[in-house]
């Protein structure tokens, strides 16, 4: 997959014949967004045109939420590594910044999709909004694809559970500790990525050692301890319990992702490991004392064992 981050350098001869385009955040990529990259790889094959998936970084949601950006649910490497492995063509990913904001719909449809991506399907969800004010809509491009001689498919919603499947909707499930709710919607389980630091080695005075990942994150989609699911290490996946978060009983403040490995003894720094979160366990509290901390990691690790187990039965 070729990532691309400016105008000026899409590949002209590779789009000469044409292109199947879908555009959107893609954060999480679940259902809804897979159904979407199904329809795209599918009309790609038959059509022997390139797929290519457009999105922005930042999104337009973190650019206009400043500081208080919403949780991601992928990070740009996460995201890009789901995408290559879906077989998309090219990834078109330009900086959303003030003059992107003030691109106007119909400029948009001219600029980018058709002189620049040569655009000859776009398919899209049924909430497809975009350029300035969100003044593009499926009915913006209907007026002008006859013209400018592109097809529209449009997508329909996914419900789960009676819920619509969304980013928003998946943010709010983990928010709310509805880890099933997530992976419902996700159809896999809820997963961060990262590379493994050293931390101050709490954990390991405390008769837990645990493998420390740098979030790399403004904000945690999730926050607590919770059951997990490692891979990314020779061993396979290897089952274990996280914890998420500030860990309050010692005072600190940047929020850390922590995995006790359970029955497992190597040192692993460096290492990039995926972590994918079974269930929620509790939320992240501050303890009068040490000793009650361990008493409460010790119910953790059994409680996180029996999930796990019955996960896997």
């Amino acid at each position: 997959m070729r990532l691309v981050r400016h105008l000026t350098d899409l590949p002209h001869p590779i789009l000469a014949n044409g292109s199947v385009v879908t555009i959107g955040a893609f954060d999480g990529l679940h259902l809804g967004h897979r159904e979407l990259l199904d329809a795209v790889i599918e009309r790609s094959g038959a059509s022997g045109l390139p797929s290519v998936v457009m999105s922005f970084e930042p999104t337009p949601r973190e650019f206009f939420s400043g500081s208080h950006p919403p949780a991601r649910l992928m990070r740009f490497r996460e995201k890009f590594e789901s995408l290559a492995g879906y077989g998309v063509d090219i990834f078109y990913c330009p900086r959303f910044s003030q003059a992107m904001r003030a691109v106007a719909a119909d400029a948009f449809i001219r600029t980018i999709l058709v002189h620049g991506l040569n655009t000859r399907q776009i398919i899209v969800g049924d909430d497809f909004r975009f350029a300035s004010r969100r003044e593009g809509s499926i009915d913006t491009l209907r007026r002008c694809q006859k013209a400018l001689q592109f097809e529209i498919q449009q997508m329909p919603s996914l419900r789960v559970n009676g819920v619509r499947v969304s980013s928003t909707a998946i943010r709010q499930a983990l928010f709310d500790g509805d880890v099933s709710l997530a992976t419902a919607m996700l159809g896999r389980p809820y997963r961060m990525s990262g590379r493994i630091i050293k931390g101050r080695q709490v954990g390991r005075t405390l008769g837990y050692a645990t493998a420390n990942v740098d979030l790399r994150r403004r904000q945690s989609a999730v926050m607590g301890i919770y059951a997990v699911r490692v891979s990314g290490l020779p061993e396979g996946p290897l089952s274990g319990v996280a914890s998420v978060g500030t860990r309050p009983t010692f005072n600190l403040t940047k929020p850390l992702l922590e995995v006790h490995l359970f029955d497992f003894d190597r040192d692993i720094y460096g290492a990039y490991i995926h972590v994918d979160f079974i269930a929620h366990l509790r939320d992240e509290v501050k303890f009068d004392s040490v000793e009650e901390l361990i008493a409460q990691m010790h119910r953790d690790t059994e409680n996180a064992r029996s999930i796990l187990a019955a996960h896997a039965a």
